[in-house]
């Protein structure tokens, strides 16, 4: 699963936004107090939020030969190889002064 960690934390806070909404609508229409639906309905959005990161989480950790990091990973590894490439270029051209 090729996606990047602020997608799915911008995914997730769709979702969990849509859930809590569907929420306050429904408990709007029950006979509650205002500070039972406003807290039941943060409590939902939360809820929702940490589970859709866990259930990311754990698709990663079954998918095989996957990394959760794996487009991150790849971009450290060219910044560290351009680094050094630019430190030997640097040192070459030391040795020639």
């Amino acid at each position: 699963m090729y996606i990047l960690p602020r997608v799915a934390t911008l995914r997730n806070a769709l979702v969990s936004i849509f859930n809590g909404s569907i929420t306050l609508i429904i408990l709007l229409i029950a006979p509650l107090g205002l500070a039972a639906v406003i807290i039941n309905t943060l409590l939902v959005t939360i809820a929702t939020f940490f589970v859709a990161t866990i259930a990311d989480r754990a698709i990663a950790w079954l998918e095989p030969g996957q990394k959760a990091e794996l487009i991150s990973a790849s971009r450290q590894r060219n910044r560290n190889a351009l680094s050094h490439l630019v430190s030997s270029i640097l040192r070459n051209e030391r040795r020639r002064d």
